[in-house]
Protein backbone atom coordinates (compact mmCIF):
# COMPACT_ATOMS: atom_id res chain seq x y z
CA UNK A 1 0.00 0.00 0.00
CA UNK A 2 3.01 2.34 -0.13
CA UNK A 3 2.49 3.53 3.72
CA UNK A 4 4.71 3.57 6.56
CA UNK A 5 4.89 0.50 8.77
CA UNK A 6 2.52 0.23 11.86
CA UNK A 7 3.45 -1.21 15.39
CA UNK A 8 2.95 -4.10 17.04
CA UNK A 9 -0.22 -3.80 17.70
CA UNK A 10 -1.35 -2.91 14.25
CA UNK A 11 -3.54 -5.82 12.90
CA UNK A 12 -3.45 -6.10 9.00
CA UNK A 13 -5.91 -7.84 7.20
CA UNK A 14 -5.48 -8.61 3.40
CA UNK A 15 -9.06 -10.44 2.55
CA UNK A 16 -9.63 -11.85 -0.25
CA UNK A 17 -13.06 -10.48 -0.30
CA UNK A 18 -14.01 -9.99 -3.79
CA UNK A 19 -12.97 -14.04 -4.54
CA UNK A 20 -15.26 -14.81 -1.79
CA UNK A 21 -18.21 -13.10 -2.88
CA UNK A 22 -17.48 -14.35 -6.30
CA UNK A 23 -17.51 -17.71 -5.07
CA UNK A 24 -20.90 -16.80 -3.44
CA UNK A 25 -19.93 -16.45 0.57
CA UNK A 26 -22.02 -14.06 1.77
CA UNK A 27 -20.51 -11.84 4.37
CA UNK A 28 -23.27 -11.66 6.54
CA UNK A 29 -23.85 -8.41 9.08
CA UNK A 30 -25.58 -8.20 11.85
CA UNK A 31 -25.52 -6.73 15.08
CA UNK A 32 -22.42 -8.59 16.76
CA UNK A 33 -20.56 -9.14 13.13
CA UNK A 34 -19.85 -7.06 10.04
CA UNK A 35 -17.50 -7.66 6.64
CA UNK A 36 -15.03 -5.19 8.76
CA UNK A 37 -15.16 -7.22 11.93
CA UNK A 38 -15.23 -10.42 10.27
CA UNK A 39 -12.24 -9.62 7.87
CA UNK A 40 -10.36 -8.04 11.20
CA UNK A 41 -11.09 -11.26 13.18
CA UNK A 42 -10.16 -13.71 10.05
CA UNK A 43 -6.95 -12.27 9.44
CA UNK A 44 -4.72 -14.87 7.97
CA UNK A 45 -7.21 -17.40 7.99
CA UNK A 46 -8.76 -16.89 5.00
CA UNK A 47 -6.90 -17.13 1.89
CA UNK A 48 -5.73 -13.80 -0.17
CA UNK A 49 -7.62 -13.72 -3.48
CA UNK A 50 -5.46 -12.00 -6.29
CA UNK A 51 -7.61 -8.52 -5.63
CA UNK A 52 -7.90 -8.21 -2.56
CA UNK A 53 -9.65 -5.33 -0.56
CA UNK A 54 -7.34 -4.58 2.57
CA UNK A 55 -8.84 -3.65 5.59
CA UNK A 56 -6.58 -2.73 8.86
CA UNK A 57 -7.30 -1.59 12.40
CA UNK A 58 -5.37 -0.36 14.63
CA UNK A 59 -5.93 1.48 18.25
CA UNK A 60 -4.95 5.01 18.83
CA UNK A 61 -5.26 7.33 22.03
CA UNK A 62 -7.70 9.91 20.99
CA UNK A 63 -7.01 13.60 23.63
CA UNK A 64 -10.34 14.65 23.19
CA UNK A 65 -12.58 11.63 23.82
CA UNK A 66 -9.95 10.48 26.49
CA UNK A 67 -9.24 6.94 25.84
CA UNK A 68 -8.07 4.64 23.31
CA UNK A 69 -10.10 3.90 20.34
CA UNK A 70 -10.04 1.63 17.14
CA UNK A 71 -8.91 2.78 13.33
CA UNK A 72 -10.36 -0.08 11.20
CA UNK A 73 -8.86 1.27 7.73
CA UNK A 74 -10.93 -0.05 4.27
CA UNK A 75 -8.81 0.39 1.07
CA UNK A 76 -9.20 -0.82 -2.82
CA UNK A 77 -7.08 -3.69 -3.69
CA UNK A 78 -3.22 -2.41 -5.22
CA UNK A 79 -4.01 0.88 -4.20
CA UNK A 80 -0.72 2.68 -3.14
CA UNK A 81 0.26 6.36 -2.99
CA UNK A 82 -1.73 9.33 -0.46
CA UNK A 83 -5.20 8.08 -1.12
CA UNK A 84 -7.79 10.37 -0.49
CA UNK A 85 -9.70 9.29 2.64
CA UNK A 86 -13.65 9.38 3.73
CA UNK A 87 -14.21 9.15 7.31
CA UNK A 88 -16.50 6.43 8.13
CA UNK A 89 -19.35 6.92 11.07
CA UNK A 90 -21.35 4.33 12.75
CA UNK A 91 -24.41 3.79 14.32
CA UNK A 92 -25.71 4.00 17.72
CA UNK A 93 -24.31 1.09 19.84
CA UNK A 94 -21.77 0.38 17.36
CA UNK A 95 -17.89 0.95 16.60
CA UNK A 96 -15.42 1.17 13.62
CA UNK A 97 -15.78 -2.23 13.82
CA UNK A 98 -19.15 -2.00 12.60
CA UNK A 99 -19.43 0.77 10.38
CA UNK A 100 -19.30 -0.67 7.00
CA UNK A 101 -22.39 -0.16 5.09
CA UNK A 102 -23.05 -3.34 3.07
CA UNK A 103 -20.03 -5.57 1.49
CA UNK A 104 -18.12 -1.85 1.45
CA UNK A 105 -14.81 -3.71 0.80
CA UNK A 106 -15.62 -5.32 -2.45
CA UNK A 107 -17.80 -2.78 -3.84
CA UNK A 108 -15.47 -0.47 -3.60
CA UNK A 109 -12.05 -2.49 -4.94
CA UNK A 110 -14.58 -3.65 -7.74
CA UNK A 111 -15.60 -0.41 -8.66
CA UNK A 112 -11.73 0.80 -8.46
CA UNK A 113 -10.26 -2.15 -10.63
CA UNK A 114 -13.30 -1.36 -13.26
CA UNK A 115 -12.28 2.12 -13.13
CA UNK A 116 -15.86 3.58 -12.69
CA UNK A 117 -14.38 5.41 -9.35
CA UNK A 118 -11.04 6.29 -8.29
CA UNK A 119 -8.73 5.18 -5.61
CA UNK A 120 -10.10 5.94 -2.76
CA UNK A 121 -10.47 4.46 1.06
CA UNK A 122 -12.45 4.96 4.37
CA UNK A 123 -11.25 5.31 7.96
CA UNK A 124 -13.97 3.92 10.56
CA UNK A 125 -13.29 5.09 13.93
CA UNK A 126 -14.85 4.49 17.35
CA UNK A 127 -17.51 7.49 18.60
CA UNK A 128 -19.41 6.24 20.99
CA UNK A 129 -23.10 6.60 21.58
CA UNK A 130 -23.66 10.03 21.63
CA UNK A 131 -24.76 11.34 17.90
CA UNK A 132 -20.86 12.32 17.16
CA UNK A 133 -20.95 15.70 20.08
CA UNK A 134 -19.93 16.01 23.53
CA UNK A 135 -22.71 14.97 25.18
CA UNK A 136 -20.59 13.38 28.32
CA UNK A 137 -18.06 16.17 29.01
CA UNK A 138 -14.50 15.35 28.69
CA UNK A 139 -15.57 12.73 25.11
CA UNK A 140 -16.11 15.00 22.09
CA UNK A 141 -16.18 12.52 19.60
CA UNK A 142 -17.00 15.65 16.66
CA UNK A 143 -13.21 17.20 18.11
CA UNK A 144 -11.81 13.57 17.23
CA UNK A 145 -13.26 13.38 13.66
CA UNK A 146 -12.22 17.17 13.00
CA UNK A 147 -8.67 17.97 14.85
CA UNK A 148 -7.16 14.48 15.42
CA UNK A 149 -7.88 12.13 12.22
CA UNK A 150 -6.29 14.31 9.75
CA UNK A 151 -2.91 14.28 11.84
CA UNK A 152 -3.51 10.22 12.15
CA UNK A 153 -4.17 9.94 8.40
CA UNK A 154 -0.84 12.01 7.37
CA UNK A 155 0.89 10.06 10.11
CA UNK A 156 0.36 6.96 7.74
CA UNK A 157 0.77 8.68 4.66
CA UNK A 158 -3.02 9.08 3.63
CA UNK A 159 -4.19 12.47 2.11
CA UNK A 160 -6.93 14.95 4.15
CA UNK A 161 -10.73 13.27 4.83
CA UNK A 162 -12.48 14.46 1.57
CA UNK A 163 -15.81 13.24 2.90
CA UNK A 164 -18.05 11.79 5.47
CA UNK A 165 -19.81 8.61 5.30
CA UNK A 166 -21.92 7.44 8.32
CA UNK A 167 -24.65 5.00 9.05
CA UNK A 168 -28.37 5.86 10.92
CA UNK A 169 -26.37 7.91 14.08
CA UNK A 170 -23.32 7.79 11.78
CA UNK A 171 -25.34 9.47 9.02
CA UNK A 172 -26.83 12.39 11.33
CA UNK A 173 -23.25 12.86 12.46
CA UNK A 174 -21.74 13.00 9.19
CA UNK A 175 -24.05 15.70 8.23
CA UNK A 176 -23.20 17.63 11.82
CA UNK A 177 -19.83 17.09 10.59
CA UNK A 178 -19.95 18.49 6.98
CA UNK A 179 -21.69 21.31 8.61
CA UNK A 180 -18.34 21.83 11.18
CA UNK A 181 -16.20 21.63 8.37
CA UNK A 182 -18.14 24.25 6.19
CA UNK A 183 -17.91 26.82 9.31
CA UNK A 184 -14.29 26.11 9.29
CA UNK A 185 -13.75 27.26 6.05
CA UNK A 186 -12.99 23.89 4.86
CA UNK A 187 -15.96 22.14 3.66
CA UNK A 188 -15.50 18.40 2.46
CA UNK A 189 -15.89 17.88 -0.97
CA UNK A 190 -18.84 15.49 -0.48
CA UNK A 191 -20.97 13.93 2.70
CA UNK A 192 -22.83 10.32 2.38
CA UNK A 193 -25.83 9.84 4.71
CA UNK A 194 -26.90 6.27 4.45
CA UNK A 195 -30.43 6.14 7.13
CA UNK A 196 -29.61 9.01 8.67
CA UNK A 197 -30.75 9.60 12.17
CA UNK A 198 -33.51 12.47 11.86
CA UNK A 199 -35.95 11.92 14.44
CA UNK A 200 -38.59 14.10 14.30
CA UNK A 201 -39.74 14.49 17.96
CA UNK A 202 -38.37 15.62 21.00
CA UNK A 203 -39.83 12.69 23.15
CA UNK A 204 -38.40 10.31 20.87
CA UNK A 205 -34.81 11.22 20.53
CA UNK A 206 -34.90 11.37 24.20
CA UNK A 207 -34.60 8.02 24.74
CA UNK A 208 -30.97 7.88 23.12
CA UNK A 209 -30.15 9.70 26.47
CA UNK A 210 -27.37 11.54 23.48
CA UNK A 211 -28.26 15.41 24.55
CA UNK A 212 -28.66 17.33 27.37
CA UNK A 213 -32.16 19.26 26.05
CA UNK A 214 -34.00 19.61 23.92
CA UNK A 215 -32.08 22.94 23.00
CA UNK A 216 -28.94 21.37 23.11
CA UNK A 217 -30.76 18.34 20.18
CA UNK A 218 -32.19 21.36 18.18
CA UNK A 219 -28.61 23.21 18.05
CA UNK A 220 -27.09 20.34 16.52
CA UNK A 221 -30.16 18.54 14.15
CA UNK A 222 -29.35 18.83 10.63
CA UNK A 223 -33.23 19.09 9.84
CA UNK A 224 -33.20 22.59 12.04
CA UNK A 225 -30.09 23.82 9.80
CA UNK A 226 -30.38 22.79 6.06
CA UNK A 227 -28.10 25.24 4.72
CA UNK A 228 -25.45 24.71 7.25
CA UNK A 229 -23.04 22.37 4.72
CA UNK A 230 -23.02 24.97 2.29
CA UNK A 231 -22.48 24.01 -1.12
CA UNK A 232 -20.72 20.33 -0.21
CA UNK A 233 -22.85 17.88 -2.43
CA UNK A 234 -25.01 15.55 -0.29
CA UNK A 235 -26.11 12.19 -0.65
CA UNK A 236 -29.03 11.13 1.32
CA UNK A 237 -30.47 7.49 0.82
CA UNK A 238 -33.18 5.97 2.98
CA UNK A 239 -35.65 3.08 2.97
CA UNK A 240 -39.08 3.47 2.28
CA UNK A 241 -39.98 1.40 5.49
CA UNK A 242 -37.27 2.78 7.74
CA UNK A 243 -38.30 4.31 11.10
CA UNK A 244 -36.15 7.56 9.68
CA UNK A 245 -37.81 7.65 6.46
CA UNK A 246 -40.17 10.66 7.99
CA UNK A 247 -37.31 12.98 8.80
CA UNK A 248 -35.12 11.84 5.69
CA UNK A 249 -38.34 12.83 3.34
CA UNK A 250 -38.09 16.18 4.83
CA UNK A 251 -34.41 16.55 4.89
CA UNK A 252 -34.54 15.84 1.16
CA UNK A 253 -37.09 17.77 0.32
CA UNK A 254 -36.00 20.73 2.00
CA UNK A 255 -31.74 20.38 1.45
CA UNK A 256 -32.52 19.02 -2.22
CA UNK A 257 -29.40 16.72 -1.77
CA UNK A 258 -27.38 15.95 -5.35
CA UNK A 259 -28.66 12.81 -4.50
CA UNK A 260 -31.88 11.81 -2.56
CA UNK A 261 -33.06 8.27 -3.03
CA UNK A 262 -35.97 7.02 -1.29
CA UNK A 263 -35.70 3.14 -2.27
CA UNK A 264 -37.52 0.10 -1.05
CA UNK A 265 -36.50 -1.35 2.10
CA UNK A 266 -35.87 -0.84 5.99
CA UNK A 267 -32.89 -0.04 8.13
CA UNK A 268 -31.08 -2.85 7.23
CA UNK A 269 -28.49 -4.72 5.93
CA UNK A 270 -30.38 -5.72 3.02
CA UNK A 271 -30.78 -2.21 2.18
CA UNK A 272 -27.70 -1.27 2.86
CA UNK A 273 -26.27 -3.72 0.43
CA UNK A 274 -28.93 -2.27 -2.23
CA UNK A 275 -27.40 1.38 -2.24
CA UNK A 276 -23.56 0.81 -1.80
CA UNK A 277 -22.54 0.48 -5.42
CA UNK A 278 -24.39 3.97 -5.71
CA UNK A 279 -22.74 5.40 -2.37
CA UNK A 280 -19.28 4.41 -3.87
CA UNK A 281 -20.06 6.01 -7.18
CA UNK A 282 -21.15 9.07 -5.72
CA UNK A 283 -17.86 9.45 -3.10
CA UNK A 284 -15.71 8.50 -6.04
CA UNK A 285 -17.08 11.74 -8.60
CA UNK A 286 -15.91 13.93 -5.31
CA UNK A 287 -12.58 12.19 -4.75
CA UNK A 288 -11.08 13.09 -7.82
CA UNK A 289 -10.88 16.57 -6.41
CA UNK A 290 -9.46 15.67 -3.17
CA UNK A 291 -6.30 17.19 -2.66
Amino acid sequence: MGDPGFNRRTLLASIGLVGLTAAGVALKVSSERSPLSEAISHAGNVAAATKAAVVRSERVFSKARGREVELVFVLPAGASGKLPMSILLHGLHGDARHAAIGDLPSVLTNAVARGTVPAFGFVAVDGGNNYWHENVPGDDPMAMLLDEVPGWLRERGYGEPFACTGVSMGGFGALLYGRRRAERGAPVSAVAAISPGLITSWPEMRKRRAFADEAQWASLDPLRHLGGTGSTPLGVWIGDRDRFVEGTRRFIASAKPAVGHVGPGGHDDAFYRSVTPDVVRFLGRHAKRAV
